[in-house]
């Protein structure tokens, strides 16, 4: 039966319309795979080392100490990036297969993801230094099977809270809260943490505990999905409350208010366009890695303007280039009642254009560190607004990927948006702003490169209507390939 499931997802994959795409895409990631695992590898083999070099004693004990934060990122990563168990059950309804049978599969599919695998490229080199190094075989093995079901369980646990927003920000506040208080010294949770994951190598058979938690949770996911399993189970309508938002003081600007608004409410309301605000939020402090020299690699003048772009750019980039595709489950009604492209673009280009200036008001700390640092942030506004603004809608029109606002599934990207057209798009948005401060850099000073980005950002926005003429053939000429691809599944 595994075998049989296993062909019926090669077919799905190469007989797909999407398959020359999937495959190149897949080609990439096994690549970038292929990178970390080297990464991992090397540090499982040389942290032992570093460890004990430095000083800070038992490199095992220091590893249990953080342990806790460790599986606490993995399990707000996983959250963010792993995919759920998803299988299309309707053509297998009228098949001879038993409901345990479809789960089952469903379930495995998780065991061998990525996300799974990756610790075993750290941990198992880590755990063979150590029994280099004269730890005892038993309690090493037992310390290492203990950390295998923990990894494992956090797979399931995930699993089964991954539509439970309230739960992962209420989870990933108590992270932060307790890494900061640990920085600053107020209270320091590893001193609880850290003899629990002691006790896994001091008495190896409690390694049973952690496996019969994992036992547990497979069987409440198993029990959980089994009793969803039905075809109605996804077309059941959560019932709440009705609330009214009208937003009447966005008339005045007619059907251009009319999308400022459906945009407003579509925030507001689903889970993935408030994924797309909160990480343009957090990148407000992406500049702390440059303008803190706390990376040696990024203490210099042209990492500064690649900083601005991103510190203001946050909301830009996430939420702009999936223009038009935050309205795909309703975009052809859109296009089947009398609007206009230019209106519809342009609510888009408000709404990125004024996160852009809040994020860019938030970003005023960067005064502390300089004001070169607000100067690069200050210009990566303004060429955000007058360039990388028109770039990303433009970029929109060749990414087809219809995107599903009740879950954070591809939150940070999908293989459908990978094409040459938007990779060449990426150019301008980040090399030309380096490039233009580099011309004013090297010819007269620093100051006249930070003026140059913001000339060219003006220049931008005062051909904004040019711009947008162009930016709306292009559009209409993909008006029916966009319509086509959002009825692909």
């Amino acid at each position: 039966m595994l075998k049989h499931f296993i062909g019926l997802q090669w077919k799905s994959f190469y007989r797909s319309a999407s398959f020359k795409t999937e495959i190149w895409f897949k080609i990439l990631m096994g690549l970038g795979a292929l990178y970390f695992i080297l990464v991992f590898l090397g540090m499982g083999v040389g942290s032992f080392y570093i460890i004990e070099k430095s000083g800070l004693g038992d490199p095992l004990r220091v590893v249990n100490r953080f342990m806790i934060y460790y599986l606490a990122f993995d399990l707000v990563f996983r959250y963010m990036l792993q995919k759920m168990p998803v299988t299309n059950i309707k053509p297998l309804l009228y098949l001879p297969f038993k409901k345990s049978q479809v789960v089952n599969y469903s379930l495995g599919k998780t065991i061998i993801s990525f996300f799974n695998i990756a610790h075993a490229f750290f941990f198992i080199p880590f755990s063979v230094v150590l029994l280099i190094e004269g730890y005892a075989p038993i309690q090493v093995i037992g310390w290492h099977l203990g950390l295998m079901a923990l990894f494992y369980c956090n797979n399931f646990i995930n699993i089964m809270v991954n539509n439970k927003d309230g739960v992962f920000y209420v989870f990933a506040a108590l992270f932060i809260l307790a890494g900061a208080s640990q920085y600053y010294q107020w209270f320091d949770i590893t001193i609880y943490t850290q003899p629990v994951f002691d006790f896994l190598y001091d008495l190896p058979w409690t390694a049973i505990v952690p496996w019969l938690i994992l036992v547990s949770l497979y069987f409440s996911a198993f029990a959980y999905f089994k009793k969803h399993m039905f075809l109605d189970g996804g077309l059941a309508k959560k019932q709440s409350e009705a609330k009214t938002e009208n937003l009447e003081w966005l008339d005045r600007f007619g059907n251009l208010g009319t999308f400022l608004k459906n945009d407003i409410k579509l925030i507001k309301r689903n889970k993935r366009s408030r994924t797309a605000v909160i990480m343009g939020f957090f990148f407000i402090f992406y500049g702390l890695l440059f303008f803190t020299s706390a990376i040696e690699v990024y203490d210099g003048p042209f990492w500064k303007i690649f900083a601005g772009i991103f510190v203001t750019g946050g909301f830009l980039f996430s939420f702009g280039q999936y223009v038009p595709s935050w309205d795909s489950s309703y975009y052809p009604l859109m296009m089947s009642q009398n609007i206009k492209y230019r209106e519809y673009l342009s609510s888009k280009w408000y709404l990125v254009i004024i996160a852009t200036i809040i994020s860019t008001i938030l970003a005023s700390f960067y005064l502390y560190f300089g004001w070169e640092a607000y100067a690069a942030v200050l210009v990566g506004a303004i060429y955000n607004i007058g360039i990388n603004s028109y770039l990303v809608l433009w970029g929109g029109a060749y990414v087809k990927t219809p995107i599903e606002l009740t879950s954070n599934k591809k939150a940070f990207g999908d293989k459908q948006a990978f094409n040459a057209k938007t990779l060449l798009l990426t150019l301008p948005k980040l090399a030309l702003p380096i490039g233009i401060y580099a011309i004013g850099h090297f010819l007269i000073n620093p100051v006249a490169g930070y003026l140059f980005v913001a000339i060219f950002g003006l220049l931008g926005f005062a051909f904004k209507e040019k711009v947008f003429t162009m930016i709306e053939g292009i559009y209409k000429k993909e008006k029916y390939k966009t319509l086509q691809a959002y009825k692909q599944k």
